[in-house]
């Protein structure tokens, strides 16, 4: 025995001193973000470390302006700092040493960038109480930068802003553009069992939402998509098993923010994949190069998120280069990602001029994808762009029938979207949905890493086509119930077992998740038609007592059909929901405390006691390891939004 401990101790000794020493094989670095004039932090400050231009490692600085970059290699690195509305800096040959910490601290200098690119519509109209008011032209706050306008009000009052102590309203100088969301509301189980919709692995509103909030404004509602807030980030869901596209994973608990209520979680795992198994793919890129891309947060920062995808493109993949501005064209003809450099020296002859003819790049951009496609490979438009389009077919109808009609022939669309201002929102999410293909938008380099190469596998590659969900309640179990979001994604429940109905598509190792707010038996609920056509016989509705006592111990039936790749004809999968409650899971902590925020970002009727004080002690519990420092990031934002607005801070407390 005492042998047996002998070698146990030993073991620890020399783990603890393996790791001493894999710690003293690499270096960090850390210190602060300042502005200059001022000495305040620049929380949100982006820090990125470089070899040769290209991104190694990086993050953004926190609610103190600190940051801290952990397991460096040794070497000589670039770092460079920036952050909307100031000047870039780069330092040159740091060099970080085995086992050294680091520290250097940034005084970051406001620059020119133009007051248009971050005015942000307010939500509700400007109350205009001083004797001080003045409307100044666009011309005049063009010539502004963001340093000479301060931005003060709340909720209820509107965001104004001020030029030298003058009040001034923001008038017609913001275009962003957002599809109005009307809350998915409660339904008695009794009378309406069966609620089905499409998958969605969007990301964008969650990136569009962290761009407010960095920017020092709240978002306006409709901006906050909860479903997409939810499936930015990952969950310790299992891979599938084997001959399965999917895994499934259920988890019930109570509602945080409502004591009577549960909260039904729903996620869905496909198999994840190394890039070098992926099929040869066939890109496009189409290029908004028009004047309104000409900021430094829009064409700059694509050009810089176009170079990191460039880096892991293979000898069998294909890239086309498309632009658009005036007119359209093809600025790099199909090549092999062998031949880097030439991509790169065409992404860096690109700049910005002109109107937007979006229409006519698109028909271009098909027809450039049809002329190099590849048979069995991926093969897909990728649209970047402020959605600003103004020449030629520019209605949203008109451009979505476009783009419909080329899905059809193999080739799907996905949309990066960039900037602020002029943002149109609603048009790139239905551009990206009906060319089935994914919405991300992205506001920082990191975020363009995330999107073309840690998550590159699952933004190119579909595994599952036309992905739906249909939830079963037993009204024994349920009451009532609501989605949490998806109100963009509801289908009729004859759409479920309808092959020729379009739906969303996941790619390889996406995950999907799903919450379903609970009530149980007691609340009492407007009622409403159930449609019965083309539908599943219902289980939990039939009279024979003996089968009511079968499932009496079933909460739900989850139903979910797709097509694989190449398949016309869908598969079924089922997954029974059984109220077994127990510890619950730091997953179900943090998608909770992710809700719990979007319902306060949207004053949502259904918000309960939520307030933010709670929703960061959940994140926080649910935080678990945080490899990429993603949901540490996101519990700074719901401090920083909690500081940028009273009425939200003190909501429920």
């Amino acid at each position: 025995m005492k042998r047996k401990l002998k070698l146990i101790a030993l073991s620890l000794a020399l783990l603890c001193a393996n790791l001493a020493f894999a710690q003293k094989q690499t270096g960090s670095l850390k210190g602060t973000v300042t502005d200059r004039e001022t000495g305040e932090s620049v929380h949100f400050g982006q820090v990125v470390l470089k070899v040769n231009d290209t991104v190694i490692d990086g993050t953004v600085a926190d609610m103190d302006g600190k940051y801290i970059i952990n397991k460096i290699l040794p070497g000589i690195y670039q770092l460079e700092v920036t952050f909307h509305g100031y000047s870039k800096v780069l330092l040159k040959d740091l060099e970080i040493k085995a086992g050294q910490s680091v520290r250097r601290d940034f005084a970051l200098k406001a620059s020119s960038e133009m007051l248009q690119e971050v005015v942000i519509q307010s939500r509700a109209p400007l109350i205009d109480k001083t004797k001080t008011s003045a409307k100044i032209s666009r011309v005049e706050i063009n010539a502004l930068t963001t340093r000479d306008v301060k931005i003060r009000g709340s909720r209820s009052e509107g965001v104004a802003y001020f030029l030298n102590g003058i009040k001034v309203r923001d008038g017609e100088l913001n275009t962003e553009q957002y599809d109005e969301i009307s809350e998915n509301r409660f339904f008695e189980a009794q009378t309406v069992p069966l609620s089905t919709f499409s998958s969605d692995v969007d990301a964008a509103s969650y990136a569009n939402v962290r761009r407010f909030i960095s920017n020092g404004q709240l978002p306006p509602k409709d901006a906050v998509r909860i479903e997409e807030m939810i499936n930015y980030f990952d969950y310790d869901y299992p891979n599938p098993k084997k001959g399965k596209t999917f895994s499934v994973t259920t988890e019930m608990r109570a509602c945080p923010w409502i004591e009577q209520h549960q909260l039904l979680r729903i996620g869905i795992q496909t198999q994840k994949i190394d890039l070098k198994d992926m099929p040869p793919s066939n890109l496009v890129f189409l290029l908004d190069v028009s004047g309104s891309m000409h900021s430094e947060n829009k064409l700059p920062l694509l050009k810089k998120a176009l170079r990191l995808l460039v880096n892991n493109l293979r000898a069998k993949d294909r890239v086309s280069i498309v632009v658009y501005a005036g007119a359209s064209g093809l600025v790099l003809p199909a090549t092999s990602g062998k031949k880097k450099e030439v991509i790169l020296n065409a992404i860096e002859a690109l700049n910005s001029g002109g109107s937007t003819a979006g229409a006519e790049g698109i028909e271009l951009a098909y027809k450039t994808a049809k002329e190099s496609f590849i048979k069995k490979g991926i093969n897909r438009v990728i649209l970047a762009t402020d959605g600003d389009f103004n020449v030629g077919i520019s209605g949203d109808e008109q451009l979505t029938k476009l783009i419909e009609t080329k899905r059809e022939e193999g080739v799907s669309l996905s949309v990066l979207g960039f900037g602020m201002g002029n943002y149109k929102d609603s048009k790139m999410e239905k551009f990206a949905d009906n060319g089935n293909g994914n919405y991300a938008y992205i506001d920082n380099l990191f975020e363009a890493k995330k999107i073309l190469v840690t998550e590159m596998g699952s933004t190119l590659q579909t595994v599952a086509k036309d992905t739906k969900f249909q939830v079963e309640f037993n009204p024994q179990r349920v009451q009532a119930y609501r989605l949490v979001g998806y109100e963009n994604r509801l289908l009729n429940d004859e759409d479920f077992n309808d092959d020729t109905k379009d739906a969303g598509d996941v790619g390889a190792g996406h995950s999907v998740t799903a919450v379903y707010e609970i009530v149980p038996k007691g609340v009492k609920m407007d009622e409403d038609e159930l449609k019965s056509k083309n539908i599943d016989p219902l289980k939990y509705q039939r009279l024979d007592p003996i089968s009511r006592d079968e499932n009496s111990g079933e909460v739900a039936t989850v139903k979910i059909r797709h097509k694989k790749a190449g398949e016309k004809k869908s598969t079924l999968e089922t997954h029974v929901v059984k109220n077994e409650l127990g510890v619950v899971s730091e997953d179900f902590k943090f998608v909770s405390s992710v809700i719990e925020f979007g319902l306060l970002l949207r004053d949502s009727e259904f918000k309960g006691n939520s307030s933010i004080v709670q929703a960061v002690a959940m994140a926080s519990a649910g935080k678990g390891e945080d490899e990429k420092g993603y949901r540490a990031e996101f519990i700074r934002m719901m401090e920083m939004a909690a500081e940028l607005d009273s009425e939200l801070a003190d909501m429920n407390r």
